[in-house]
């Protein structure tokens, strides 16, 4: 009895001397860690708030703030090394609201039974549905390098937001059911446009 007391004992020492160490080297690493992911994360919102700046100035319409925000709240900007990251990413948020706000569309278009708005709303269906097409083919181009034809892509998808809101030109913009997807839809479009230009 008093032998298996002295193994228990014995290994219970063991444990703790291997233990021990491991948690000193994890106490050790973790501010180390801290501190690297600290400095990547203020890297990667000088990069964001650099390319935002950029293309704020060289393009209409994309104003610095709204750039900003909209790529640092996004996990996927955390990745981003270069200025094609971000572009890439800006591309794929631009392209979520299309499909986000063709979604809308067609649930609203559904409870609709005023045959106008209907027209209309199936107006702004056809042309997202083909944005998020060409906003998809844009981002092939962006990962394949191909700069010149993915920014055209863009800039053709900017038409979808601008030909919706044209459809609802007379109507008063709190009577526009798609108003508020309409205009981010367009915003990231457009910042996913000044991005992709600067690599140019």
């Amino acid at each position: 009895m008093a032998m298996e007391r002295g193994n228990c004992k014995n290994k219970a020492m063991m444990e703790r001397a291997l233990v021990l160490p491991l948690y000193v080297a994890l106490i050790a690493v973790a501010p180390c860690c801290s501190a690297q992911q600290q400095a990547m994360a203020t890297t990667t919102t000088s990069m964001i708030e650099e390319a935002c700046r950029k293309a704020a100035s060289s393009q209409a319409g994309i104003t610095y703030e709204h750039c900003v925000s909209s790529l640092a709240s996004d996990r996927r900007s955390r990745d981003a090394v270069d200025l094609h990251a971000l572009a890439v990413v800006a591309t794929k948020i631009a392209i979520e609201h299309a499909a986000s706000t063709e979604a809308r569309m067609d649930d609203l278009n559904e409870a609709e039974e005023s045959p106008h708005a209907r027209a209309r709303l199936d107006h702004c269906l056809e042309l997202y549905n083909a944005a998020a097409n060409v906003l998809r083919d844009a981002l092939d181009n962006l990962h394949a390098h191909v700069y010149g034809k993915a920014t055209e892509q863009l800039a053709a998808a900017l038409g979808a937001s601008e030909s919706c809101e044209d459809a609802w030109k007379g109507t008063d913009d709190r009577n526009v059911p798609v108003a508020r997807h309409d205009r981010e839809y367009g915003r990231m479009a457009l910042v996913a446009l000044g991005l992709s230009s600067g690599i140019l």
